[in-house]
């Protein structure tokens, strides 16, 4: 026991520190993903008002006039393209996902600009899985954590161990999903 107790220190450690920065990208990613329905972790979205003159009704001219007015509103450059969702509304689409939804009757309209979260945009980017490689990474991460969970159990003896308080612990972090299933599934 004393063998068991000293490998599970060791191997708890060892792969405590080697996948620190994995366990972090996937509990801020966790956390974000939980609160999907509160925000967009992935992007924040500004929204800029305008008003313009030129004449965004459909017409042959209507590709340079669309390019007139992202030179006054954004870029000529962002320009992917364009459609009109009804006799009323011009969509323009610009690189990066931003778009321009404008009036064509009183052009009036407003920018949204998507920009990536720093750090929540790469965490849930990793968290989704982008490729194989970082799919078997990740594998061999929850194969990790399932040995961070035993090798916890054997690490400590006595009243403080599996046997006294760990025990109670376990017990309940056992019970909580269970109990979860029994009353939400």
């Amino acid at each position: 026991m004393k063998q068991l107790r000293k490998w599970s220190r060791l191997l708890h450690r060892d792969i405590g520190y080697f996948f620190i920065g994995t366990t972090l990208i996937y509990g801020l990613s966790g956390i974000a993903l939980n609160h999907m329905s509160d925000w967009n972790p992935n992007y924040s979205v500004e929204i800029n008002n305008f008003s313009t003159n030129i004449n965004l009704e459909k017409s042959d001219a209507t590709k340079e006039n669309v390019l007139k007015l992202l030179d006054e509103v954004d870029k000529r450059e962002n320009y992917k393209k364009h459609y009109y969702r009804n006799d009323n509304q011009l969509k323009i689409f610009l690189k990066g996902g931003s778009s321009i939804m404008v009036n064509v009757h009183n052009g009036k309209g407003f920018a949204e600009y998507l920009k990536k979260r720093p750090v929540f945009y790469e965490v849930n980017y990793l968290h989704y899985n982008p490729n194989r490689i970082w799919m078997w990474f990740s594998d061999i991460f929850a194969g990790a954590l399932i040995v961070f969970a035993i090798t916890s159990l054997f690490m400590v003896k006595g009243k403080k161990g599996i046997t006294g308080r760990g025990g109670i612990y376990t017990a309940l972090g056992i019970l909580i999903p269970i109990l979860f299933l029994i009353f939400y599934l």
